[in-house]
């Protein structure tokens, strides 16, 4: 490995600011506020802010991640000439970059390219960083015949561009990186993968290579090690085998179609979410899916969201819009009549189905779909109402996402950026409301400065599931947009009319992300209460039938949802598809548990539990309902 001068540098420096970790441990620096590489605090000022970051910090890992895409880069060009680069983020695990090669990369060139990654990475090449005009860098990747660079380029606002180049390989790229090749420790390449430039479908399709790399070589091993269990959990696989739900080419990309056991599931899920919000307060709304152009326009979701908006359709000459979301029509209906304080709080929900337009290269199973469903509530109060309905809202958060199983969270309070709305002193009020509802609630958070929209502070809630994987599902935003847009008001206890306080609030989500979630958490093996078939019933021999036949309607009539698997096959056999269909209770019925009217008992998963008076393995069952275990 070549000696880094400027390396050695940056460890003197390192030492003289006492840096608690090995020189070896730090990736990036933050730098007054801006990610920079380690080489532009060498040297910097006493009176400078420098935080210097490791690969437990994600902006950290974003650069590691990165910085392996361009290794990557590098190799696959020394390797295939002529091909073409198109883009190489670092993404939520790992990284990818997008590549114009017109044959396709086998299972053999991707052990090539990890060979050629080791070659650089034992080289240590250092990452240089190079600010150059627009011309000057429009000119360079000309002549490498880099037309994809050349269209970024061409659409970025500033007219310096930033290069990053280790050896003769260079790309276009903000950075930051690590300081050099060397300090990439063990990686791996994953698959390959088609992806439309862009990801739009008229555009041409790449090849993208995702790949993962770590700091250690055991840390890798782990990570694979949760790959394949990942693989085995994969929803869209699951979902396949269990029957649950499809997605059909005839019908569209994006579009769900829900199978007989998922829509059980669903209104399960349905049923327990109306029955715990009108318990909560909450009143149901039920508004259409399209409305007129002009209510988007004036809602501002036409300036801002249009991208995601499909064309309007055209009615009696005038121009209707399918819905992007729900907040307007709840608008509508506070505005129908006069609003008095004392009506406040007003709490709307609503299992309102929305249509986004996600291009088709970005659509994944149930997690980025073109429909589905939100479930959406509006809050308008008073200001001085705030802290409390944010306390309530995040006691009605919790309790859901411990009902489905999750206890484990990852909490972000986003603040007011530099553009936005409203008065300061609100925006104070509602921030600090957010904060107390978390520091009560014994949640840590991090603080996402500046990171709130231009119209009001939110909380961002991830749910982790059994891998330690995080999901986004809850959002609690203020909004003072809305309000002032749709000219909203109440009349206060002074007879004035004042301008009420509007959350957004979401706990699932999405119903479809919600189950593709679901079934990824218990890998398709629900806990009882949400089982489609929560008992099987396995008779022995046909002598079993009519006792099977008699449990049965004994178990139905307590509201248990159960299936008799009377076809001539063994014991083992039965138990067998039971075990696949992740059935949690198995009751087998011979000729000694006839004469005793009892049931010999297996949990999928756990295997034989014993034998079993009806009466005790109702109540054992019923209890796992109600608990929701």
């Amino acid at each position: 490995m070549k000696k880094n001068p400027k390396w050695d540098d940056f460890v003197e420096w390192s030492a003289r600011a006492g840096c608690k970790e090995k020189p070896d441990s730090y990736l990036i620096a933050r730098l007054n506020g801006e990610l920079k590489d380690l080489s532009a605090v060498i040297g910097s000022e006493p009176n400078y802010s420098v935080k210097l970051l490791t690969f437990e910090d994600p902006e950290g890992r974003t650069a590691y991640w990165h910085s392996t895409s361009h290794i990557m880069a590098q190799a696959v060009q020394e390797l295939f000439s002529g091909t073409r680069l198109g883009i190489g983020p670092a993404i939520e695990e790992g990284f990818y970059y997008d590549f114009d090669k017109k044959e396709p990369f086998t299972p053999e060139d991707l052990e090539k390219i990890e060979k050629g990654m080791a070659e650089i990475i034992k080289e240590d090449l250092p990452f240089e960083r190079e600010e150059l005009s627009k011309y000057e860098a429009s000119n360079l990747f000309r002549e490498k015949g880099e037309k994809y660079k050349l269209e970024l380029i061409a659409e970025f606002d500033s007219e310096k561009v930033s290069i990053y180049k280790q050896g003769d390989f260079v790309d276009l790229c903000r950075g930051p990186h690590l300081f050099s090749a060397g300090k990439v420790k063990a990686f791996k390449l994953l698959q390959v993968a088609g992806a439309y430039w862009r990801g739009n479908e008229k555009n041409p399709m790449l090849q993208r290579i995702y790949g993962i790399s770590f700091p250690s070589q055991k840390e890798l091993d782990d990570f694979l090690k949760r790959l394949e269990e990942a693989k085995r959990r994969d929803h869209r696989k699951l979902g396949r085998e269990l029957d649950l739900f499809d997605i059909y080419d005839e019908a569209g990309g994006g579009l769900v179609f829900w199978h007989p056991k998922g829509a059980l599931i669903r209104r399960l899920i349905e049923d327990f979410w109306v029955k715990e919000h009108y318990k909560a307060g909450y009143e149901l709304l039920n508004t259409p899916h399209i409305a007129k152009l002009d209510l988007w326009k004036k809602s501002g979701h036409t300036d801002f969201y249009t991208e995601y908006m499909y064309s309007p359709m055209k009615i009696e000459e005038e121009e209707y819009e399918i819905k992007p979301m729900n907040c307007p029509f709840h608008i509508l209906v506070y505005k129908s009549k006069l609003r008095s304080y004392k009506e406040l709080p007003i709490k709307w929900a609503e299992l309102g189905t929305v249509y986004r337009y996600e291009r088709s290269g970005v659509l994944h199973g149930l997690l980025r779909v073109r429909g589905f469903t939100q479930d959406d509530a509006h809050i308008f109060c008073q200001l001085e109402q705030l802290e409390e309905e944010i306390i309530k809202l995040l006691d009605f958060t919790l309790f859901f996402l411990r009902s489905f199983g999750f206890q484990e969270y990852e909490v972000y309070l986003a603040t007011r950026p530099e553009k936005y709305i409203g008065d300061p002193a609100t925006w104070e009020k509602a921030t600090e409301a957010l904060k107390q509802a978390l520091i009560k609630h014994n949640l840590p958070f991090k603080v996402d400065e500046g990171g709130g929209a231009f119209y009001g502070p939110k909380i961002d809630l991830k749910v982790k599931d059994l891998l330690g994987r995080a999901w986004q599902c809850t959002t609690l935003q203020f909004d003072f947009n809305l309000p002032e847009r749709f000219d909203l008001h109440f009349v206060g206890k002074d007879g004035a009319f004042q301008r009420p306080i509007m959350i957004h609030r979401a706990l699932l989500g999405s119903l479809e992300r919600f189950f593709g979630l679901l079934i990824e958490h218990y890998a398709g093996a629900f806990p009882v209460w949400l089982s489609p078939v929560q008992i099987s019933l396995l008779p022995i021999t046909g002598e079993q039938h009519a006792y099977a036949r008699e449990v049965k309607k004994i178990l139905e009539q307590k509201g248990f949802r159960v299936r008799s698997d009377e076809r001539n096959e063994k014991i083992n056999f039965k138990i067998r598809e039971s075990e696949v269909e992740k059935i949690p209770y198995m009751l087998i019925l011979g000729k000694k548990e006839e004469g005793k009217k009892t049931v010999s008992v297996r949990r999928h998963g756990s295997g034989d539990l014993g034998e079993f008076s009806l009466e005790d393995i109702i109540a054992k069952i019923e209890q796992e309902i109600v608990s929701k275990q």
